[in-house]
């Protein structure tokens, strides 16, 4: 076997897109030997003295609404704590109290209790909708509130009323805007269309629609589903963040558990089973971790450009057979021709511990030297 550093995520280059808690997941990544590329999609802007949320508050008191559907827990956190602050908090546990409070998912569960109320329900599978769907019978000529995430929840708003709720109050304590630096959101478009990255993470279903508008706002969107929807590992925190990229044909890894540390333990258990390629070859075992390779016997770990990465995972999974020229050429951004193509095994040559690991066939293609 081959002696792989300690690092559990040794090689694999990970993208992170959320902003809220994201040093947590980056320390974390970063602790297990990971390369991360940190490009927020969004940035979260709280409310606090935002004048609409106030008044919405002001209307949650008038109305002494029958039901409370929390959907988020930093949002019902922040609601909260917006309404101490304008010197509403005891009238607002008020109608928390003499109100049924029904949650999303157990993360809302917990900030709801951890405030001092109670919860009559949670959706079984974490979905708003499914919670919407539970409380219709009961709706009819009820008041309800809505705390939702940072893009208005039409479709759930239009499904209380349906059920014949007199009126539906939104509140949203942030609300989502542009990352702050938009560039790096730019970088990371461009990353993922290149095959730059082994995995890229969503804490947020908004964050998969700030991706994609980005990448309409490049001309890249079709290079970018491309690129989603191959080999590129996916992981959503859970069932909400991955229904935007189910939407789509892709299907993220979701742990069980709908936290981050779980996504974390998910992904390092995919990775381990199935985030590697080998073969045998002239020079021993030949491993690759995402753009790593480990040789068995030879000292070192040897580390791939993009373009050498691409033609040397298709040397690899070929497994010691011939790949044709065309199929290598097709893999490089800088076009299909022959001299691009022997340009970029010669330097794929260069980064390897010995350069006749890569044979080339004449008027064929190359193969790895097994």
């Amino acid at each position: 076997m081959i002696d792989v550093p300690a690092g559990v995520l040794s090689g694999f280059r990970i993208a992170v897109t959320s902003q809220r808690r994201s040093t947590e997941l980056i320390e974390a990544l970063q602790r297990r030997g990971a390369t991360v590329l940190h490009a927020p999609t969004l940035s979260i802007a709280p409310l606090e003295g935002d004048e609409e949320l106030l008044a919405r508050t002001r209307r949650v008191l008038e109305i002494r609404p029958d039901y409370v559907v929390v959907c988020t827990a930093y949002g019902f956190r922040r609601w909260f704590e917006c309404a101490e602050a304008a010197g509403m908090g005891d009238e607002l546990a008020e109608v928390f109290r003499s109100a049924k409070i029904h949650v999303r998912g157990p993360k809302a569960l917990g900030a709801v209790r951890a405030l001092g109320f109670d919860a009559e329900s949670m959706a079984a599978d974490e979905l708003t909708g499914t919670l919407v769907a539970e409380l219709a019978p009961d709706l009819q000529g009820k008041s309800v509130v809505l705390q939702h995430h940072g893009y208005f929840d039409t479709e759930a708003t239009a499904a209380l009323l349906r059920a014949g709720a007199t009126e539906v109050v939104k509140i949203s304590p942030y609300r989502w805007v542009p990352p702050a630096d938009p560039s790096k959101l730019e970088v990371l478009v461009r990353a993922l269309c290149a095959g730059s990255l082994d995995v890229l993470t969503f804490t947020s279903a908004p964050a998969v629609h700030a991706l994609l508008d980005a990448a309409r706002l490049h001309n890249l969107k079709d290079e970018l589903l491309a690129a989603l929807q191959s080999s590129l590992c996916t992981v959503a925190v859970g069932p909400v963040t991955a229904a935007p990229l189910r939407a789509l044909g892709i299907e993220p890894l979701v742990p069980e558990r709908h936290r981050m540390g779980a996504m974390i333990r998910t992904l390092v258990e995919h990775l381990g089973a199935n985030g590697s390629m080998e073969c045998v070859t002239m020079l021993g075992l030949c491993q690759l971790r995402g753009d790593t390779i480990h040789l068995e016997g030879v000292g070192g770990q040897y580390e791939l450009g993009d373009s050498q990465l691409r033609i040397f995972k298709a040397l690899l999974a070929a497994g010691g057979n011939v790949v044709a020229r065309p199929a290598l050429a097709a893999l490089l951004p800088e076009g299909s021709s022959d001299h691009a193509l022997d340009m970029a095994v010669s330097r794929l040559r260069r980064a390897l511990p010995d350069a006749r690991l890569i044979s080339t066939v004449v008027k064929r293609g190359y193969r790895l030297n097994t």
